[in-house]
Parts: C-alpha cells; sequence; structure tokens
C-alpha cells in the first residue's frame, strides 16, 4: 500500500470527520458559514496541528483542493439529508467513530513516514485522530468527548499502534492499515452500543 492509498484514506477520514462537524453544527441551529467553519475544523483540525508538529508545511489541508472540497460535498449532504442522519442515535458520535480509525492509521503512517520515531508517530496518529473533534466541541460549547471518561482517544491509540506494526514491517503494511482502522473503529461502535467506559474519579461527598 503506497502514500497514494493511505492519502484516500485520509480522504474518507475527512469526510466521515466533516459529515460528523456538519451534523453538530446544524444541530446547534449555525449558519451556513458556521456549518462549514465546525465541519472544516472537525475535519482538518487534526491534521493541521499534525503537519505543524512534524514541519510539513503548508498542511495539506489548507492547500490541497480535495480536502476541501471533500469538506464541502459533506456539509452537502448533511444540509441535504439531515432529517434522516439526525435521527441517528448520537449521530456525531457516530460519524466520529468510524473517523478515528482512518485518521489514526493515515497520522501514523505520515509521521513515521516523514520522521521514523515510534513515540512520536503514535502521538501524532492520536492527534491526528482525535484533534478536530477536540476543536469541534470546544468551539460547539460543549466538554470534549476526549475529557470525558468515554473509549476515544484509547480507540485511536489502539489503531495508531496496530499501524506501527506495519510501519516498522513487522506486519504488511496493507494489513496494518485496515486492521487498525477496523479495531480502532469497532472498540469505539462497541463502547457507544454498551456503555463501556474507562474508570473514572468519583466525586468526594
Amino acid at each position: 500500500m503506497g502514500f497514494e492509498a493511505f492519502w484516500y484514506i485520509d480522504l474518507l477520514g475527512t469526510f466521515v470527520f466533516a459529515l460528523s462537524g456538519a451534523l453538530a453544527a446544524i444541530d446547534k441551529r449555525l449558519d451556513l458559514f458556521g456549518v462549514v467553519v465546525i465541519a472544516f475544523v472537525t475535519a482538518c483540525g487534526g491534521g493541521l496541528i499534525r503537519d505543524l508538529c512534524i514541519g510539513a508545511l503548508p498542511p495539506a489541508g489548507l492547500v490541497n483542493l480535495a480536502y476541501l472540497g471533500t469538506v464541502g460535498l459533506a456539509v452537502a449532504l448533511a444540509g441535504f439529508f439531515q432529517a434522516r442522519l439526525l435521527r441517528l442515535a448520537q449521530p456525531t458520535l457516530f460519524f466520529d467513530a468510524i473517523g478515528l480509525g482512518f485518521f489514526a492509521a493515515f497520522g501514523v503512517h505520515k509521521v513515521y513516514s516523514l520522521v521514523p520515531d515510534v513515540e512520536l508517530a503514535v502521538l501524532l496518529g492520536v492527534v491526528s485522530a482525535v484533534g478536530g473533534g477536540v476543536l469541534r466541541d470546544i468551539l460547539l460549547g460543549r466538554v470534549p468527548v476526549i475529557l470525558s471518561k468515554d473509549i476515544y482517544a484509547s480507540a485511536a491509540l489502539v489503531g495508531a499502534l496496530v499501524q506501527l506494526t506495519g510501519e516498522l514491517q513487522w506486519l504488511p503494511v496493507h494489513v496494518s492499515a485496515w486492521l487498525g482502522i477496523g479495531l480502532c473503529t469497532t472498540l469505539r461502535m462497541l463502547s457507544l452500543r454498551y456503555g463501556w467506559n474507562l474508570p473514572a474519579i468519583k466525586k468526594a461527598p
């Protein structure tokens, strides 16, 4: 699996995260500009942070029209099918779960390709996956999911670690990519379905 294939994986992640952001903004009754901004921040925010950290300038999300077009398509579909999509249980979290695995895998691959450091690749792979959602929640005045007890960043960490096995050539890279995406997304979806959470510190009486 070459970098071009990973680029398509990144675009898929961009689409589902943009859809997640657009639906969250529509639910908050933002105007069209607000919906586009939230969708873009959700889809590209984590990647922008990653690219700035590794010196991949200018960040791809700001100069590649494919990303902007993908965000625009997601906004259009969210607006057109909003009634159906918003009927989904927790639509923002649903699409987040799908995008999480895509961004974790691509983030690790891009970082390790440019800066072959294991710790940095895993860290920024997780940042790629969760960064946009954090920015979205802050802009919408919500407690970021990553700061709750939900299995979110930990799911992205699983996906990032699995993708790292491919970068280290312990597994074929195409196997590690789809395995990481699948495990990350499945773990997040199961946690939503069955209410799995990380341990929380109880407030003292």
